[in-house]
């Protein structure tokens, strides 16, 4: 277990990020899904990570079916605000596989709604608190977000309702602006960043700003999407998520870190967990699963030895 920024509370270095099984991209059986979360909590996962949108409230009520009974001191549990989930809900997406029928999120950062999607949250959980709460994508309405969101959870970390309050987004340039402008260095500040697909072996763009900032400030960083979208995955089938097509100049990056992977007898995909926690203000990756294979494969890979030669040379290539 390693400690999570100034928040207080302590963390496994794998936590399991819940949208998988509430169907993204293909519909998960309720019971793998609680076998899939049983089976991390076997490996040692102490953090897990759902949303409202994750399969509109579906990701959530199987968070409760697997963690409600457990010992609640002994894990971490993220969910998200900024989006409602309600009959007729018009922002849809696509990408949820059998959702519920008849309901829809519906985007909304302000004071009330935040405190109402906390409250529902809670209620399809039924666990009686969130650890960290994340504005979700807060580029959505970044006015609504960095304002009222935000005081909704202040007041919820000043209730001790919540432990820390998180940013959850795909953007590093727009998590970096949400510290500057917020007073992220003091009390009122945010305590931790989720960021998906901006700090892995193929996007490193968070070291431009974000990941020093987060350092300086103590802010950390729960680094998601590290496979980024399977595109790293052999296993992928046909165009990773987030492609319509792998462009030339990543298939050739990813040929060159296969090469380097070869060289040193690292599996790629151990590489890939492994390689944001090289960074200080990283303590944890979240990553997906939708089988207790998947998360024992992974879990296996964060465990894999990678000697300090293999990364020595991955920081000296250009």
């Amino acid at each position: 277990m390693v400690e999570l920024g100034r928040t207080g509370l302590r963390v496994s270095e794998l936590g399991l990020g819940l949208a998988s099984v509430g169907g993204m991209f293909a519909a998960v059986p309720q019971q793998q899904a609680v076998a899939t979360i049983d089976r991390a909590w076997e490996l040692g996962v102490r953090l897990f990570d759902t949303a409202p949108v994750y399969g509109y409230g579906r990701s959530e009520e199987r968070a409760g079916l697997a963690l409600r009974g457990r010992p609640r001191p002994e894990f971490v549990l993220c969910s998200k605000v900024g989006r409602l989930i309600e009959p007729g809900g018009p922002d849809i997406q696509p990408i949820w596989a059998e959702p519920p029928p008849g309901v829809g999120p519906r985007l909304d950062y302000s004071y009330g709604a935040t405190i109402r999607s906390f409250e529902a949250s809670l209620e399809r959980m039924g666990i009686d608190r969130i650890d960290i709460l994340h504005i979700h994508d807060p580029d959505l309405d970044y006015q609504t977000a960095s304002t009222e969101a935000l005081r909704a959870l202040r007041e919820l970390r000043g209730r001790g309702t919540i432990r820390a309050i998180s940013l959850g987004v795909n953007h590093a340039d727009v998590a970096a602006r949400f510290l500057r402008e917020t007073g992220a260095d003091g009390v009122e500040g945010v305590d931790c960043v989720l960021l998906a697909g901006r700090y892995t072996l193929l996007d490193q763009s968070g070291l431009d700003e974000l990941l020093p900032l987060c350092e300086k400030l103590s802010v950390a960083v729960l680094a998601a999407g590290v496979f980024e979208g399977g595109v790293l995955a052999d296993t992928a089938d046909g165009a990773p998520h987030g492609y319509e097509k792998v462009p030339r100049a990543v298939l050739g990056r990813i040929d060159q870190l296969r090469e380097l992977c070869r060289r040193y007898d690292v599996p790629l995909l151990a590489a890939a967990v492994q390689f944001p926690l090289t960074h200080p203000a990283v303590p944890a990756v979240v990553v997906g699963a939708r089988s207790p294979r998947e998360i024992t494969e992974v879990a296996a890979w964060l465990d894999h030895h990678i000697p300090e030669a293999f990364w020595a040379a991955l920081r000296s290539r250009p």
